[in-house]
């Protein structure tokens, strides 16, 4: 096991752990962000419910790295479909860039892991 790949995945589950859990409690701050993106309270729910079991998943690939591969992958295709969403609701590039970085990061954390084997 690397370092890189350790870091990676750990820094990534605590980035996603959090936003996960505060999307699925629905705080205020993410019950607005939801409605900026035309999206239900249910639906920002579902996605980060989805970040909890990313975040999840990239810990437990620690020990199964075809598990650690499975959830980064997920978690940069759920980050590109975020760049996607805030770009087409007319949101400046810069706003898009945080889940722009984070699809970047989710993808080498899925070809440190692949390559740890």
């Amino acid at each position: 096991m690397t370092t890189a790949r350790i870091t990676l995945a750990v820094a990534l589950a605590l980035v996603f752990l959090p936003l996960g859990l505060t999307k699925i409690a629905a705080v205020p701050f993410m019950r607005q962000a939801a409605a900026h993106l035309g999206m239900t309270t249910g639906l920002y729910r579902i996605v980060g419910t989805l970040e909890v079991a990313g975040a999840v998943g990239l810990l437990l690939g620690l020990t199964s790295p075809p598990l650690g591969v499975t959830a980064a992958a997920g978690l940069a295709l759920l980050m590109a479909a975020a760049t996607v969403v805030h770009l087409r609701h007319g949101d400046p590039p810069a706003r898009a860039l945080p889940a722009t970085v984070l699809a970047l990061a989710a993808v080498a954390c899925a070809g440190v892991a692949m390559a740890a084997g």
